[in-house]
């Protein structure tokens, strides 16, 4: 039988670019690429109605809560099978992202989230979390095409989701990684990748 995988986690405000690096992560990984929202095809529905500026009066409550959906069927139909194989696994987000985003974003109380998203996810947890830390000029100088619902959030929330990541990367450093996420790609990239083997080894 083999091993469990490891799962890693990108996250970053918009921005950052935790697309490009999860992609470049799970190549030099051999991983398993994944993403959230939006993993499965429920998580594309589900997707489509958090990310839809159509839908400007969801309740932080049912975002949360949407996004706990996406992630409980995520793991159960994509990330749990590939770690029972023993795969590495690499997400462009995961809970730390509803943390920062519903909980310091939002405002919701912190651990009350938190029970829920643990709830949604099971036993299932980062390994590591990357975070791609960009000072949020600098995020949105890279930002192309039309925002989306929560791309087009005033700059004071996107603030506020930047101070949450840097504020779960401190209380618990032993999950995360911190990444200076500015430079060219290929430069954040060996970085990226340069943690990820300091913690976990190789695959």
């Amino acid at each position: 039988m083999p091993g469990r995988g490891r799962l890693i986690a990108l996250e970053g405000g918009e921005g950052s670019g935790k697309s490009t690096q999860a992609a470049l992560l799970a190549q030099a990984l051999g991983a398993q690429l994944t993403h959230e929202p939006g993993g499965t095809g429920l998580g594309q529905r589900i997707r489509s109605l958090v990310l839809d500026p159509r839908s400007s009066g969801l309740d932080p409550r049912a975002e949360a809560l949407l996004m706990a959906a996406d992630r409980a069927q995520h793991v159960s139909e994509v990330i749990g099978p590939a770690l029972a194989a023993g795969r590495w696994v690499v997400t462009d987000r995961f809970e730390g992202s509803s943390l920062a985003y519903q909980g310091h974003g939002r405002g919701l109380e912190l651990g009350e989230l938190a029970r829920v998203l643990a709830w949604a996810r099971g036993p299932v947890a980062a390994d590591l979390n990357v975070l791609l830390d960009l000072d949020a000029e600098v995020a949105t100088s890279r930002r192309c095409g039309g925002p989306d619902r929560l791309e087009a959030e005033d700059p004071d929330f996107h603030a506020r989701v930047l101070a949450g990541y840097r504020h779960l990367a401190r209380s618990d450093p032993a999950a995360w990684a911190v990444v200076d996420a500015s430079g060219p790609p290929e430069e954040v990239a060996a970085r990226v990748l340069e943690a990820v083997r300091a913690r976990l080894g190789r695959p």
